[in-house]
């Protein structure tokens, strides 16, 4: 099996900004995996919240290069245990390697991956388009740019409550809010009441990671639904967001990519959880992964790609936030 790393640096429609952070471009790794005349494709993002680069991610597989190109035969499961003691620290590396071997096993076995996986995809849930914060105009502007069923807004300002009022004049869409970790307890619970009157589903992440007793205090008296987001990061995260919050959202690369991922989402239905799995604005390689996860999910936010000046890939296409598989197998890919 031979390994193939690509650097890229996505360009971004408009800059995209969270309560942390704004951003123009997207640094992202491909790692191609080559055997028997088949290549499988994975992804994994930047992140500075999370520490990670695509040249440290490049440097860690490298390191370990030739221990990967002897891993030929394995299932998903077992290369994933295999090579997570190499990659322990560098989740994000070890993502776009498990997605690229488990798109390559399932070529071989001419099989897409939720056929891979035995699961049906006829009650797929819809993905939402993000709105990054902006002036209250440039957000409406945006939404109005594309017509969608279902958006994430991002807030974490001083005037939360202002922009959801204004977006709420313009559409009758359901909102989903993400504050990443801006908002404190009191602020959470009173802006539940009021975004609940405006439409909105849920809230992702209102507070800051790890303030788990704060967490419980929001879980026991909001109006809306809790998902968590930054606290819930890697297979254990999942027991300690019960009773915390009311589910979770697995990022592929913050976890260590799908097999990992399914793990979690398993886990979460067993404790009551609703399931959501994430994007961090991968290309549609990363987007077309996260498609094959779908019929296990009761949300999904992957519209990475969509927020994308220029892709680098084809595979999975969305039209009013339903997704229809490629015709090839595994996650369906081919770089551009």
């Amino acid at each position: 099996m031979e390994l193939i790393l690509r650097a890229y640096n996505l360009k971004l429609k408009h800059t995209f900004t969270i309560s942390r952070e704004s951003i123009d471009f997207q640094p992202s790794l491909i790692v191609e995996l080559q055997s028997d005349g088949y290549s499988g494709f994975g992804e994994a993002t930047s992140n500075p919240y999370y520490k990670t680069t695509v040249p440290v991610m490049m440097q860690d597989l490298e390191k370990i290069r030739s221990v990967i190109e002897t891993k030929t035969n394995e299932t998903p499961e077992e290369f994933w245990a295999a090579i997570h003691p190499y990659l322990k620290n560098n989740m994000f590396a070890l993502c776009a390697l498990d997605m690229a071997f488990t798109d390559l096993y399932a070529r071989k076995k001419e099989k897409k991956l939720y056929q891979l996986w035995n699961y049906t995809t006829d009650k797929n849930p819809l993905t939402d388009y993000t709105i990054g914060i902006a002036s209250i105009e440039k957000m409406v502007a945006k939404m109005k740019e594309l017509p969608w069923p279902i958006y994430k807004i991002k807030l974490g300002t001083k005037e939360d409550i202002a922009i959801v009022t204004e977006l709420r004049k313009h559409t009758d869409a359901v909102f989903r809010i993400d504050a990443n970790c801006g908002w404190g307890v009191a602020e959470t619970i009173n802006n539940a009441v009021e975004l609940k009157k405006l439409g909105v589903e849920f809230l992702e992440q209102p507070m800051k990671a790890n303030n788990w007793e704060e967490h419980k205090e929001v879980f026991k008296h909001s109006v809306l639904p809790i998902i968590a987001d930054e606290s819930c990061i890697i297979e254990e995260d999942v027991a300690k967001c019960h009773n915390h919050f009311h589910g979770i959202n697995v990022k592929l690369v913050k976890c260590g990519g799908l097999t990992p991922g399914r793990r979690m989402i398993q886990e979460a239905k067993k404790l009551g959880l609703k399931t959501m799995v994430g994007c961090m604005t991968e290309s549609t390689v990363g987007i077309s992964a996260i498609a094959h996860l779908l019929p296990q999910l009761d949300y999904v936010d992957m519209d990475g790609a969509l927020l994308l000046s220029e892709d680098i890939a084809t595979g999975i296409t969305i039209d009013f936030g339903k997704i229809s598989y490629s015709d090839l197998n595994g996650t369906g890919v081919t770089l551009m």
